[in-house]
Protein backbone atom coordinates (compact mmCIF):
# COMPACT_ATOMS: atom_id res chain seq x y z
CA UNK A 1 0.00 0.00 0.00
CA UNK A 2 1.64 3.22 -1.04
CA UNK A 3 1.21 6.58 0.58
CA UNK A 4 -1.98 7.51 -1.75
CA UNK A 5 -3.62 4.29 -1.22
CA UNK A 6 -2.85 4.74 2.62
CA UNK A 7 -4.60 8.55 2.79
CA UNK A 8 -7.28 7.41 0.72
CA UNK A 9 -7.99 4.67 3.26
CA UNK A 10 -7.52 6.59 6.01
CA UNK A 11 -10.09 9.70 4.79
CA UNK A 12 -12.79 6.83 3.59
CA UNK A 13 -12.92 5.35 7.38
CA UNK A 14 -13.14 9.08 8.76
CA UNK A 15 -16.17 9.54 6.39
CA UNK A 16 -17.52 6.53 7.90
CA UNK A 17 -16.75 7.45 11.65
CA UNK A 18 -18.48 10.53 10.79
CA UNK A 19 -21.76 9.18 9.67
CA UNK A 20 -22.40 5.99 11.63
CA UNK A 21 -23.86 5.30 14.94
CA UNK A 22 -21.85 2.59 16.32
CA UNK A 23 -18.41 0.85 15.86
CA UNK A 24 -17.54 -2.15 17.33
CA UNK A 25 -14.07 -3.19 17.23
CA UNK A 26 -13.71 -7.21 17.25
CA UNK A 27 -10.14 -9.44 17.18
CA UNK A 28 -9.43 -11.84 14.75
CA UNK A 29 -8.35 -15.13 15.81
CA UNK A 30 -7.59 -17.29 13.01
CA UNK A 31 -10.79 -16.71 11.11
CA UNK A 32 -10.65 -18.65 8.05
CA UNK A 33 -11.81 -17.19 4.32
CA UNK A 34 -14.85 -18.96 4.33
CA UNK A 35 -15.93 -17.83 7.92
CA UNK A 36 -15.10 -14.21 6.85
CA UNK A 37 -16.99 -13.91 3.94
CA UNK A 38 -19.73 -15.50 6.32
CA UNK A 39 -19.24 -13.08 8.72
CA UNK A 40 -19.49 -10.41 6.01
CA UNK A 41 -22.58 -11.77 4.67
CA UNK A 42 -23.91 -11.80 8.06
CA UNK A 43 -23.32 -8.12 8.37
CA UNK A 44 -25.04 -6.99 5.44
CA UNK A 45 -27.84 -8.68 6.24
CA UNK A 46 -27.97 -6.63 9.35
CA UNK A 47 -27.59 -3.91 7.85
CA UNK A 48 -23.97 -3.88 8.98
CA UNK A 49 -20.33 -3.19 7.10
CA UNK A 50 -17.41 -4.81 8.50
CA UNK A 51 -13.72 -4.17 7.38
CA UNK A 52 -10.31 -5.50 8.27
CA UNK A 53 -7.89 -2.23 9.20
CA UNK A 54 -4.41 -1.82 9.71
CA UNK A 55 -4.34 -0.45 13.44
CA UNK A 56 -2.20 2.47 12.52
CA UNK A 57 -4.71 4.09 9.75
CA UNK A 58 -7.39 3.00 11.93
CA UNK A 59 -6.32 5.39 15.02
CA UNK A 60 -5.53 8.30 11.94
CA UNK A 61 -9.26 7.80 10.80
CA UNK A 62 -10.35 8.20 14.23
CA UNK A 63 -9.22 11.54 14.95
CA UNK A 64 -11.68 14.70 15.14
CA UNK A 65 -14.51 12.19 15.06
CA UNK A 66 -16.67 11.16 18.30
CA UNK A 67 -14.83 7.52 18.29
CA UNK A 68 -11.75 8.89 19.22
CA UNK A 69 -11.47 6.91 22.23
CA UNK A 70 -11.49 3.52 20.37
CA UNK A 71 -7.76 4.04 19.98
CA UNK A 72 -7.09 1.59 22.74
CA UNK A 73 -8.91 -1.24 21.58
CA UNK A 74 -6.88 -1.26 18.30
CA UNK A 75 -3.94 -3.69 19.45
CA UNK A 76 -3.32 -6.98 17.58
CA UNK A 77 -5.58 -8.21 14.64
CA UNK A 78 -8.32 -6.21 15.02
CA UNK A 79 -11.72 -5.74 12.68
CA UNK A 80 -14.05 -3.13 12.75
CA UNK A 81 -17.96 -3.46 12.21
CA UNK A 82 -20.01 -0.16 11.82
CA UNK A 83 -24.10 0.47 11.14
CA UNK A 84 -25.98 3.72 11.13
CA UNK A 85 -28.60 1.68 13.03
CA UNK A 86 -27.30 1.35 16.75
CA UNK A 87 -27.86 -2.21 17.48
CA UNK A 88 -27.57 -3.52 14.25
CA UNK A 89 -23.46 -4.36 14.07
CA UNK A 90 -23.19 -5.18 17.87
CA UNK A 91 -26.03 -7.56 17.32
CA UNK A 92 -24.46 -9.42 13.86
CA UNK A 93 -21.09 -9.44 15.84
CA UNK A 94 -22.08 -10.95 19.22
CA UNK A 95 -24.18 -13.54 16.87
CA UNK A 96 -21.75 -14.38 15.27
CA UNK A 97 -18.80 -14.86 18.45
CA UNK A 98 -21.88 -17.30 20.11
CA UNK A 99 -21.20 -19.68 17.09
CA UNK A 100 -17.87 -19.12 15.90
CA UNK A 101 -14.92 -18.84 18.73
CA UNK A 102 -12.64 -17.30 16.19
CA UNK A 103 -13.75 -13.75 16.68
CA UNK A 104 -13.61 -11.88 20.08
CA UNK A 105 -15.64 -8.64 21.03
CA UNK A 106 -13.19 -6.61 21.95
CA UNK A 107 -15.50 -3.36 22.51
CA UNK A 108 -16.63 -0.48 20.84
CA UNK A 109 -18.49 3.29 21.38
CA UNK A 110 -22.29 4.08 20.07
CA UNK A 111 -21.48 7.83 19.67
CA UNK A 112 -19.34 8.84 21.87
CA UNK A 113 -20.28 6.50 24.47
CA UNK A 114 -17.34 4.39 24.88
CA UNK A 115 -18.59 0.20 25.32
CA UNK A 116 -16.75 -2.45 26.80
CA UNK A 117 -17.48 -6.03 25.30
CA UNK A 118 -20.13 -6.35 28.19
CA UNK A 119 -21.33 -3.25 26.98
CA UNK A 120 -21.35 -4.63 23.26
CA UNK A 121 -23.26 -7.49 24.48
CA UNK A 122 -26.14 -5.72 26.63
CA UNK A 123 -25.96 -3.35 22.97
CA UNK A 124 -27.00 -6.26 20.78
CA UNK A 125 -29.29 -7.80 23.53
CA UNK A 126 -31.87 -4.60 22.60
CA UNK A 127 -34.35 -4.95 19.67
CA UNK A 128 -33.09 -3.17 16.99
CA UNK A 129 -34.33 -0.08 15.31
CA UNK A 130 -36.74 -2.04 12.50
CA UNK A 131 -38.21 -3.71 15.68
CA UNK A 132 -38.84 -0.74 17.33
CA UNK A 133 -40.88 1.11 14.75
CA UNK A 134 -42.87 -2.06 14.02
CA UNK A 135 -44.08 -2.21 17.82
CA UNK A 136 -44.35 1.65 17.52
CA UNK A 137 -46.73 1.33 14.34
CA UNK A 138 -48.42 -1.84 16.46
CA UNK A 139 -49.03 0.59 19.69
CA UNK A 140 -50.50 3.28 17.63
CA UNK A 141 -52.76 0.76 14.94
CA UNK A 142 -54.22 -0.79 18.63
CA UNK A 143 -56.36 2.38 19.56
CA UNK A 144 -57.66 3.01 15.85
CA UNK A 145 -58.49 -0.50 15.54
CA UNK A 146 -60.72 -0.45 18.83
CA UNK A 147 -62.13 2.85 18.02
CA UNK A 148 -63.64 1.28 15.07
CA UNK A 149 -65.00 -1.99 16.24
CA UNK A 150 -66.93 0.29 19.10
CA UNK A 151 -68.47 2.49 16.34
CA UNK A 152 -69.27 -0.53 14.33
CA UNK A 153 -70.40 -2.75 16.89
CA UNK A 154 -74.12 -1.20 17.28
CA UNK A 155 -74.82 -1.40 13.39
CA UNK A 156 -74.39 -4.81 13.77
CA UNK A 157 -76.06 -5.34 16.50
CA UNK A 158 -79.15 -3.78 14.95
CA UNK A 159 -78.81 -5.49 12.00
CA UNK A 160 -79.39 -8.83 14.22
CA UNK A 161 -81.90 -7.21 15.26
CA UNK A 162 -83.97 -6.58 12.48
CA UNK A 163 -83.06 -9.45 11.24
CA UNK A 164 -84.37 -11.88 13.90
CA UNK A 165 -87.38 -9.68 13.51
CA UNK A 166 -87.72 -10.32 9.36
CA UNK A 167 -86.89 -13.98 10.68
CA UNK A 168 -89.75 -13.96 13.07
CA UNK A 169 -92.33 -12.29 10.82
CA UNK A 170 -91.75 -15.25 7.63
CA UNK A 171 -92.42 -17.96 10.15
Amino acid sequence: MDRTQKADAVAQLNAVFNEVGVVVVTRNLGLSVAQSTDLRGKMREAGASYKVAKNRLAKLALKDTKYEGLEEYLSGPTALAWSEDPVAAAKAAVDFAKSNDKLEIVGGSMGGQLLDEAGVRALASMPSLDELRGTLVGLVNAPATKIARVVNEPASKLARVFGAYGAKEAA
